[in-house]
């Protein structure tokens, strides 16, 4: 009898032991700006002429990194990063962006992050840009887009039929709602898409022209009436608020992925923010993400669940340069903070990036962590908070971050692979970064260029003696060069950075330079 009664007392306290599990598993917020610099919150720039109040309250009341890196430094790989932790040149997009009416890049098979939170309980959303392929439903006979960047035919939407529900989107890779742009801001077709519907059919062609202003462009294209481009920041903001008040109350606990489309061409403030910084609109446009992210800060509060709701607060790359670069730099603002380089560029400016990460219940206010970290590491980390075994397929290149967040363990990451825009490699290991010869269309100044020659040597920096990367020091340390050539080459070919068998990456099927550095054993 005695035995039963323990028996029933071990079965009670493994249950309530479970129970406890499952109730501290926290709401996940991502946010994901779109080309803000690192130097545009002023938690991160102490010249910076933007204020930020609501991004540097987050920053102090939860861990700042100080050394966070996107796998990419063009939004398009990025976001493929962070809901797969693969990196995104493993795919076949070796170079540059999608397109609104480019397939999607996450196939069918391939684990999310919002996947394998749905499978673990969560409520899941995607509010925002979306711009990692979509396959829309076609015309009567027309052929289904099977292109990535080809940019001779990105326009060519007229033989999307608007009126059926996407063949395959977000709501088939993990998201219970969703409720998106197709790709950038300044991309057609210019439609919301509702779980994978549009919710108005576009009816007119947008005719703003690229070039025709500095702050606000956008390529023509196919508009809904509900669709207006000074509106969508805002839209998107309200989506997410309302979702966090239904959520609220829920049992289960949820997961928002928010892409903004901001501070993205077209730089577009509105009242009461335009004119606002006195600097320039895309000063103001800052200002106004700031204030929408004190928006839902302030509804995560009200709502009473603050305390156990991790919010991750970073951007897809550095600061683009057709921000008016002259302007800011005349008011004493640079968005790329000490660093070189902008968006596009291998340089640290176009991939080192805020990284705020909010969580009261865990995070101590005011961390400060100087680990090198990458987007790619989301997936893992989620993965650590839910119990979840990645299996050797999924998040390969992704590594847990909770032992940072809570303080309490090591982290992983031994190197951090950057990609930029035209397809350069560069890698990171400690101190050291490697730019690594033959590239292409990215000079060492971080602007767009002429593929370099073939006797072009490496270019290697010293980041701790040389931040502004303005000191190449190959010819001085031929050892680390190798050193990290080899480990560059050996984690392309392994499919994979972490633990686990070797994976295959995806075919290659158009001409990318950086194949013949990747695959030649022999550098």
């Amino acid at each position: 009898m005695k035995s039963n009664y323990l028996k029933i007392l071990v079965f009670l306290l493994v249950c309530n032991s479970l129970q406890a599990q499952e109730q501290v598993k926290p709401n996940i917020i991502y946010i994901l700006a779109d080309d803000l610099g690192i130097g545009d919150l002023t938690i991160y720039n102490e010249n910076g002429k933007i204020p930020t109040p609501h991004l540097d309250q987050m920053g102090r009341e939860g861990l700042k990194f100080n050394d966070a890196h996107t796998s990419s430094s063009v939004c398009t790989p990025t976001r493929y990063g962070i809901l797969t932790g693969r990196y995104n040149w493993r795919t076949p997009l070796k170079e540059f962006v999608l397109w609104g009416s480019s397939p999607t890049l996450i196939k069918e098979g391939r684990l999310t992050v919002a996947k394998m939170l749905k499978d673990k309980g969560y409520n899941t959303a995607s509010i925002g840009k979306w711009h990692l392929g979509l396959n829309w439903s076609m015309k009567d006979g027309a052929k289904e887009f099977d292109y990535y960047a080809d940019r001779e035919d990105r326009l060519d939407i007229s033989k999307i039929d608007y009126s059926k529900k996407l063949k395959f989107g977000p709501n088939n890779l993990g998201f219970d709602y969703s409720y998106t742009l197709a790709a950038s801001l300044n991309m057609p077709p210019f439609v919301y898409l509702e779980n994978d519907k549009p919710s108005m059919l576009p009816t007119s062609i947008s005719e703003r022209k690229r070039g025709e202003n500095e702050y606000s462009t956008w390529i023509k294209g196919a508009i809904s009436d509900d669709f207006v481009h000074e509106q969508v920041l805002p839209d998107f903001v309200n989506k997410t608020i309302s979702y966090i008040k239904d959520n609220a109350k829920s049992d289960k606990p949820f997961f928002i992925y928010l892409p903004l489309p901001a501070p993205h061409n077209p730089v577009l403030p509105i009242a009461p923010w335009d004119g606002k910084s006195g600097i320039n609109p895309y000063a103001d446009f800052v200002m106004m993400i700031d204030d929408l992210m004190g928006d839902i800060f302030k509804t995560l509060k009200e709502q009473g669940i603050e305390e156990n709701t991790l919010v991750v607060f970073t951007s897809d790359n550095g600061c683009a340069t057709t921000v008016n670069l002259p302007l800011l730099k005349k008011a004493g603002h640079s968005p790329s903070y000490i660093y070189n380089g902008f968006k596009g560029s291998y340089l640290e400016g176009g991939h080192r990036v805020p990284f705020l990460v909010k969580w009261p219940k865990m995070i101590k206010p005011n961390s400060v962590s100087d680990a090198t970290i990458c987007t790619t590491d989301f997936m893992a980390t989620c993965a650590d908070l839910v119990n979840y075994n990645l299996k050797d397929n999924e998040a390969e290149d992704s590594f847990s971050m909770l032992p940072l967040l809570l303080q309490n363990g090591k982290y992983e990451r031994e190197a951090t692979i950057h990609h930029s825009k035209e397809g350069v490699f560069a890698i990171r290991k400690g101190d050291w970064k490697l730019i690594a010869s033959p590239n292409s269309g990215v000079n060492a100044a971080g602007e767009p260029g002429k593929s370099r020659s073939k006797d072009d040597h490496d270019i290697l920096y010293n980041l701790k003696t040389d931040i502004a990367e303005k000191d190449d020091v190959a010819t001085k340390y031929p050892e680390k060069v190798k050193e990290l050539k080899q480990l560059l080459i050996k984690q392309i070919n392994d499919g994979r950075t972490t633990k686990g068998e070797n994976q295959p990456n995806d075919p290659i099927s158009s001409y990318w330079p950086q194949a013949e550095f990747a695959l030649n054993k022999n550098n």
